[in-house]
């Protein structure tokens, strides 16, 4: 019993950090995404708990392996993967399949774009900094990959869901997780077997088929959906809708599909019934709750003496693929016919980095030994772990602040905008 009480005590002390943390973003009016993952830093292992002060893991308390610090690793991990399942399901209640099926060239061509822009600087910066494809794939795929889950919780914090430039930012996100749906597939393959390309053939097949079976899902189950919520009791409609969603984000997790990806799907299912602002109202709350834990176990993942030995490559991605999004994504608004301002916010919304980054890193670490070299694993973790605090931080501060760099920047847009026309004219 003591074992289960001190485990309570620290997961209460996670809440009381996010909730401080979130307190204090709002009182300097910042966004609570980098203070988040701030706060599970400095409370983790790699920051108090090297100093002998309890760390929120438990490192320090009992030790390692034992049933109190696997407790508390299994919620905090569970809670954040519970974070970006509602993120997500929150995505595809605001993208439902008609619009998808409307907007496909769009999607397309905008994706398109993102994909061949950052992935190709990416592919290109891992290559000269390894000299070896594997390892340059793994960089591509960090520094390509958006956040859907921190963009998600962006979108709604500032009210831009609602707005133009929310549908090619979604439209993108949907394109990059269907995309890394994919890719995981075939990196896990190549890295944690080895460069068995048979494994990684399988590992795609599989995927692509359970996306296709949600799809299908998705077209013809709008009426089972609808039934699912025909009931007059909200606990019970919560409850049938975490059931259903966590269900099917799992059983995609346990074939090697992206539990996130899975959890779109089935809020665009949702998306077509007539309780989707029921749904928003009653599973808004929970969606904020854990997506703060994700958050936080970013932070409480991330050890920042990792950082000392890629400062280097961490400054020089960002100085590469910071200006490369903001291209891809003021593109990806001009292809969905937006005007300038909202096309550069466009751009400052992509360039947000955060949890297939490191997914992709888990892998690399993973595979350290067996695909990878232990060194070239280890700066790949490294590398991704610094440049997603970094970037999660920096693309949430773009938002943040947006009407001010777009008062700077729409005036030279519009002038060099206005050049290009008249010299085609000419």
């Amino acid at each position: 019993m003591a074992v289960e009480s001190t485990a309570l005590i620290d997961v209460g002390i996670l809440f009381a950090a996010v909730a401080l943390a979130g307190l204090i973003a709002n009182r300097i009016g910042q966004s609570v995404i980098p203070f988040y993952i701030i706060s599970g830093m400095v409370l983790g292992e790699y920051v108090l708990g090297r100093i002998d002060f309890p760390a929120i893991l438990g490192t320090d308390l009992v030790p390692h392996g034992s049933e109190l610090a696997l407790l508390e690793t299994d919620f905090i991990h569970l809670g954040a993967e519970l974070g970006i399942v509602l993120l997500l399901f929150f995505l595809g209640l605001e993208f439902n399949l008609d619009r998808l099926i409307a907007a496909k060239e769009r999607i397309g061509k905008a994706g398109t774009v993102d994909l061949v822009i950052n992935f190709g600087i990416g592919f290109a910066l891992g290559y000269v900094i390894f000299q070896s494809f594997l390892p340059a794939f793994l960089t591509a795929g960090i520094v390509y990959i958006s956040s859907s889950a921190i963009i998600t919780k962006s979108l709604i914090d500032l009210g831009w869901i609602a707005n133009d430039e929310a549908d090619p930012m979604l439209g993108t996100l949907v394109y990059e997780d269907l995309f890394i749906a994919i890719y995981l597939a075939v990196a896990s393959a190549l890295v944690l077997g080895g460069g068995d390309v048979g494994e990684a053939a399988g590992q795609i097949g599989i995927a692509m088929a359970f996306i296709l079976g949600l799809l299908l899902l998705v077209y013809v189950g709008t009426a089972w959906f609808q039934r699912s919520l025909e009931i007059d009791s909200h606990e019970f409609t919560v409850l049938r809708v975490l059931g259903i969603t966590i269900l099917i984000s799992g059983a995609a997790l346990a074939l090697g599909v992206s539990e996130a990806v899975a959890a779109f799907f089935v809020g665009m299912a949702f998306s077509s019934t007539n309780h989707v602002h029921e749904l928003e109202n009653l599973l808004e709350p929970l969606r904020d709750t854990f997506a703060a834990v994700f958050f936080f176990w970013i932070g409480l993942i991330t050890d920042p003496t990792l950082f000392l030995s890629v400062l280097g490559l961490i400054a020089l991605a960002a100085i590469l693929t910071t200006p490369s999004k903001l291209v891809s994504g003021y593109l990806g608004g001009r292809i969905y016919d937006l005007d300038e301002r909202r096309s550069l916010r466009v751009g400052l919304g992509m360039t947000t980095r955060g949890e297939f980054s490191l997914i992709i890193a888990s892998i690399a670490i993973a595979g350290a030994g067996t695909g990878l070299a232990e060194g070239t694993a280890e700066t790949i973790y490294a590398f991704a772990v610094g440049y997603v605090l970094l970037m999660s931080i920096l693309g949430t501060t773009f938002m943040q602040y947006a009407d001010q760099i777009e008062d700077i920047a729409v005036p030279v847009l519009k002038r060099n905008t206005k050049q290009a026309s008249q010299s085609g004219d000419d």
